[in-house]
């Protein structure tokens, strides 16, 4: 394992951050933490050590004399460094990497990104209880462990994160999601589940020039304004009391509804979309390929199951260490 990246030399090359020599400068610090979630299951101090065997001496220079620090130590350390570099590191490298040869990464030329969000466990301790929360139980009893709420925007090809924000699991999905639409750019069709519809999400994916393909729930009624040849047809969206009040008006869209059959029982699916050309885009090939966003599920699943391992993915005891 080397980690021999010019970029990430030149990204934490400040000297002020490390000006005196220390056992753990920065970079280090940074590759430990990324390091942590390669060696999920084994201890911190033995993450450092599998690290340290692995970096070229050319990237670090640690001195014949270093010592594996102590646990307190190596905490210490990611006190100090704190979550700005980390966050700094992930918004310049994570983005889109699929290419038109990619398989499953675009529709008619647009590139298929997905929406979605989880909530995972935290170390039970009163800083992250107080930061974080504990979900909803039964009166005079407590979940086992405070939860943090992700929401994150995947590349379907890819299965890269391109996007993604941790906060409270008190904070709704629906609404903190759309802080990642800062990521979409013209040229991308966007798919969400039904439990992420709201007139705003419409609204503002369209103002990053950007497509959508989302599905809605079942109390949300369209009127048939136009059928189109393909089974699907127009209608209209209608902007939520704020948006009105902000002199937004309605919203044309597209609506597609079919039913798949699974286990015997039928399932009715509609969507929304702007995309409005029916030979380009007809409504079969839009509701087979919406199927795609599920590779946003299969992503959590990669991190939470197969690569982490751990029964609570993060091990940090404090809001900072977590972030």
């Amino acid at each position: 394992m080397r980690f021999q990246s010019t970029r990430l030399r030149r990204l934490f090359s400040n000297p002020s951050q490390h000006q005196r020599e220390r056992a753990l400068p920065t970079p280090l610090v940074v590759a430990l933490v990324i390091a942590l979630n390669i060696w999920a299951q084994d201890s911190i101090v033995d993450v450092l050590k599998n690290l340290v065997t692995g970096l070229s001496q050319q990237w670090i220079r640690l001195g014949q004399r270093w010592r594996v620090p102590s646990k307190s130590s190596i905490s210490e350390a990611r006190q100090r460094v704190g979550p700005q570099v980390m966050s700094r590191l992930f918004h310049r490298l994570a983005r889109p990497l699929a290419t038109p040869e990619t398989p499953g990464a675009f529709l008619g030329g647009l590139r298929l990104m997905a929406v979605d969000g989880s909530v995972f466990d935290l170390p039970d301790t009163q800083e992250n209880a107080r930061v974080f929360g504990y979900p909803g139980s039964r009166r005079g009893t407590r979940a086992a462990f405070p939860k943090a709420r992700l929401v994150f925007l995947v590349e379907a090809g890819t299965h890269l994160f391109c996007d993604a924000l941790i906060s409270p699991y008190r904070r709704h999905e629906r609404v903190q999601v759309r802080r990642l639409l800062r990521s979409l750019t013209p040229g991308m069709l966007l798919m969400w589940d039904r439990g992420l519809h709201s007139f705003r999400m419409v609204h503002e994916t369209l103002a990053t020039g950007a497509h959508y393909l989302g599905r809605v729930p079942a109390n949300v009624k369209f009127e048939v304004v136009k059928p189109l040849e393909d089974g699907s047809y127009l209608s209209w969206i209608a902007p939520d009391r704020k948006s009105r009040n902000q002199g937004i008006g309605r919203i044309q869209v597209r609506v597609i509804e079919y039913t798949i059959e699974t286990d015997g029982e039928a399932q009715t699916y509609r969507l929304i979309t702007d995309l409005l050309d029916i030979e380009r885009f007809p409504a079969l090939l839009l509701a087979q390929h919406y199927h795609d966003r599920w590779e946003a599920e299969n992503t959590l699943d990669e991190w939470k199951t197969h690569l982490n391992g751990r029964k609570v993915p993060v091990r940090s005891k404090t809001p900072r260490l977590v972030i």
